[in-house]
């Protein structure tokens, strides 16, 4: 009769420790697990927008406010090996800056944005600059970068008279945050020619380019890019990127991966 309860005592410490373990794993999980990126809702794109958005009458520029695009793609790095996805849904926001420039910003995921700033002359329109943002999380712990990029006066995006397979040279210089010195991104911008895209069932008319460049300096690979800009105002319809840049760190060269898509879903930007 004493045997059966002496056993019976001994079950409660395996079902304690069970339980602990279980609650251990559970906190592990909860601290380790990294910040996921997710898509940016158009509602969360409006907020960061802000106030003053005006459109005067017969502007060239596209009017202000942000434009539903959807795509998909992904981010990934070699070292450590990450990775992380972009879309379905990437709302592209414009905003009016002066009287002759404006900003194009996409949001690829809560992880990940870029910028390009743009400007009106003479010449066509120009990219004078850009920015982008990243968020890594390894474990508990993010790690951000920001990369900032002036672009030389004869760096085009919509030239004012272009024909086919005419190209100009692009030249652009960066610096990032996370990343010691200066990034040198150079090559030729080439004008594919017209072509009609419908978006939301409209048809539009739109300029095609294809873009190279060489990167060297503090980061160096290479960057490929197709686009499809509007005739008319240079708003982006379509783009396509193919980006490999490689970076020294303390642990040897890491290898960042970009490829991926996106395109307009509606003329009518949300206000």
């Amino acid at each position: 009769m004493l045997t059966p309860r002496r056993h019976r005592r001994r079950r409660w410490p395996w079902v304690f420790g069970a339980l602990f373990g279980l609650i251990v794993a559970c906190v592990v999980v909860v601290v380790l697990t990294p910040s996921r990126a997710r898509p940016v809702t158009m509602q969360q794109a409006e907020s960061q927008l802000g106030q003053g958005r005006i459109d005067p009458p017969g502007d060239a520029r596209p009017s202000p406010g942000v434009y539903r695009y959807i795509g998909s793609g992904t981010d990934s790095l070699s070292l450590p090996p990450l990775s992380q996805a972009e879309g379905p849904t990437m709302p592209g926001a414009v905003t009016l800056q002066g009287t002759k420039c404006w900003e194009f910003k996409i949001d690829y995921s809560t992880h990940h944005w870029q910028t390009w700033d743009y400007c009106r002359g003479q010449s066509g329109l120009r990219e004078t600059g850009a920015k982008l943002w990243q968020l890594w999380s390894i474990g508990p712990v993010n790690i951000t970068n920001m990369t900032s990029i002036t672009c030389s006066p004869a760096t085009m995006a919509v030239p004012a008279h272009a024909r086919p397979s005419e190209r100009w040279a692009a030249r652009c210089t960066g610096r990032s945050t996370a990343v010691k010195g200066e990034m040198v991104s150079a090559g030729p911008y080439e004008y594919v020619g017209p072509v009609t895209i419908s978006i939301g069932g409209i048809s539009v008319r739109a300029a095609h380019f294809r873009e190279r460049r060489d990167d060297s300096g503090a980061q160096w690979g290479t960057e490929h890019t197709e686009l499809w800009l509007s005739a008319s105002n240079g708003l982006p319809l379509r783009v396509q990127q193919d980006i490999k840049v490689t970076t020294s760190t303390p642990f040897g060269t890491s290898r960042y991966t970009q490829v991926g898509t996106f395109t307009l879903a509606s003329l009518i930007p949300h206000r």
